[in-house]
């Protein structure tokens, strides 16, 4: 897709590496101007993006309901838009996003251990947490692209 502009692709990299903030301020500034017709899957990764941030500062519920919210946009694009792999992404977000809603909101330890676990937060005073018995093999999305730009 030639019309996605440069800065899209900085955005991406940011999510991927885990700088989700950032990722909300560079494609929210893409989206503001972003014709109709793509403004959902902008925000669609934008929510993603602030819900992984939400998530890494221990707010359940603004995660849970971004991520679904943000999941929900990009379901009405081709799985493989913007020469993204939609499906794996989606697939992706939607293991995690499903965990913290069975997880529910008053559960602070599991919470902290998901945290840790995808390597979010003050990972640095506290080193992740590999899978266990009662933690399944949680990780972050990852947006991949088909072919190289």
């Amino acid at each position: 897709m030639d019309d996605i502009p440069l800065e899209f692709w900085q955005g991406v990299e940011q999510f991927n590496q885990g700088q989700f903030y950032a990722c909300h301020d560079t494609l929210e500034a893409i989206w503001i101007e972003a014709p109709q017709s793509k403004k959902n899957f902008y925000q669609g990764i934008l929510q993603i993006a602030v819900a992984l941030y939400h998530l890494s500062n221990g707010n359940w519920r603004g995660c849970v309901t971004l991520m679904g919210e943000g999941m929900n946009r990009l379901r009405s694009y081709e799985l493989g838009y913007a020469d993204l792999d939609l499906e794996n992404f989606l697939w992706q977000t939607s293991q995690l996003h499903q965990h913290l809603q069975q997880m529910g909101p008053d559960q602070p330890d599991q919470m902290n251990d998901v945290i840790r676990q995808l390597g979010l937060g003050n990972s640095g005073t506290h080193p992740p947490l590999p899978p266990s018995e009662t933690l399944p093999t949680l990780q972050l999305p990852i947006l991949q692209r088909f072919k190289s730009p």
